[in-house]
């Protein structure tokens, strides 16, 4: 039996189509996070639960312009190299956010007078204090910084790190919607070293792409699948936009009628402004497709509450949920949450379990090894 191949990939993306834009946050909420639907039809694209969409987006017109006037170029010249315009490379092909350390080294050689701030970053032994000056800078930034160093249009493409696509999990199950991906995205803006900043593909999916096409491809994600077996429990833990990949779970046990047990653990800031999907998630647990829903809106009451703390509190239950046979899924930021999450699973084990620290570790890596602990964080 064969299986059709879709002709679109990340090498030859598939020109899709926006046809819906929600806010999902309310008024007086801290953050913009807005739900998408991208339609697939007659991309032959396949995609499953917990997969990711890519989105390859161009830069702000206004971010491109800035770069140039303080390049001193036009945006006419011709990049030989790329076989287009100095404005079309730099809309299309090249991040005008995180300055590369081949830029730093081509500022010191283009102005020596420069070498007191710049010798020590480019340093490669020292690249924790090049990481912690550069970041927030973007490229405009460091050619305001240091106008001495002059650039043709070829060097300064040289120089530049390539835009790479960005990964958003998909907020959909396609037994639901075959045709068609949703995202659930956090739009990125704010100001920092006296300028305006923005998310590049956030605010290209809010602000630009309008009614034109914009290319796309699948992402798959077979660490993050769903469980083979839908009888047994799911314990889901998505925080903010991590609610993304779970709506495609719970969408799709409600479409097959899965037996087992679901508990989500969401958190957000605040439960007026920023409870994501709510109308949703309140009708899953009325139909019984979503047991169990734990909330924690971190600024809702003095003391900061977050999804780790609601696991605590339910120790005894998670881990009755974990004997069961119960699997453990994550997404969501790496840096922090994941981390403590983590963290906390060990306590329930150990604590709730009865183990000792090494005993609770072996119990979470036999987790691991078994697919019953999976994460999918960024």
């Amino acid at each position: 039996m064969s299986t059709a191949v879709s002709a679109y990939s990340r090498k030859n993306p598939f020109p899709a189509r926006l046809t819906k834009i929600n806010p999902l946050t309310r008024g007086g909420s801290g953050k913009e996070t807005m739900h998408f639907e991208v339609s697939l039809a007659g991309s032959g694209l396949a995609y499953e639960a917990g997969d990711s969409l890519g989105v390859f987006p161009t830069n702000d017109p206004s971010q491109v312009a800035a770069v140039l006037a303080a390049a001193g170029l036009s945006g006419d010249e011709h990049v030989e190299s790329a076989g287009t315009t100095l404005r079309e490379v730099l809309s299309h092909h090249v991040t005008l956010r995180e300055p590369s350390r081949q830029m730093l080294a081509a500022i010191l050689e283009k102005d020596p007078s420069t070498a007191f701030r710049l010798s020590e970053l480019i340093d490669p032994e020292a690249k924790s204090v090049m990481d912690d000056w550069v970041d927030g800078r973007e490229v405009v930034d460091i050619l305001e910084m240091f106008p001495g160093a002059k650039f043709n249009a070829e060097e300064l493409v040289k120089v530049l790190r390539k835009l790479q696509p960005r990964l958003y999990s998909i907020a959909s199950s396609p037994k639901v919607h075959p045709e068609a991906v949703h995202l659930t995205v956090a739009v990125v803006r704010y100001e920092l070293h006296g300028r305006k900043r923005q998310g590049v593909a956030s605010t290209y999916l809010a602000d630009r792409v309008d009614d034109q096409t914009f290319p796309v491809f699948i992402h798959s994600a077979k660490h993050f699948r769903p469980p083979e077996n839908d009888s047994s429990p799911l314990i889901m833990v998505g925080p903010g936009t991590g609610i993304a990949p779970f709506r495609a779970f719970l969408q799709e046990r409600e479409a097959t009628g899965a037996k087992g047990k679901t508990w989500l653990f969401f958190g957000d800031r605040q439960r007026a402004t920023d409870f994501l999907y709510e109308d949703e998630l309140t009708g899953w647990c009325n139909k019984g497709v979503l047991h169990r829903l734990d909330t924690a809106f971190s600024r809702d009451q003095t003391d900061k509450v977050y999804v780790q703390n609601r696991m605590l509190e339910n120790a005894g239950e998670l881990w009755k949920w974990l004997e069961e046979g119960a699997s453990f899924y994550v997404c969501g930021d790496a840096s922090r949450m994941a981390k403590d999450v983590d963290q906390a699973l060990h306590r329930i084990v150990g604590q709730a379990g009865g183990k000792s620290e090494q005993e609770a570790a072996a119990y979470v890596e036999e987790m691991k090894k078994s697919k019953r602990y999976r994460k999918d964080v960024y």
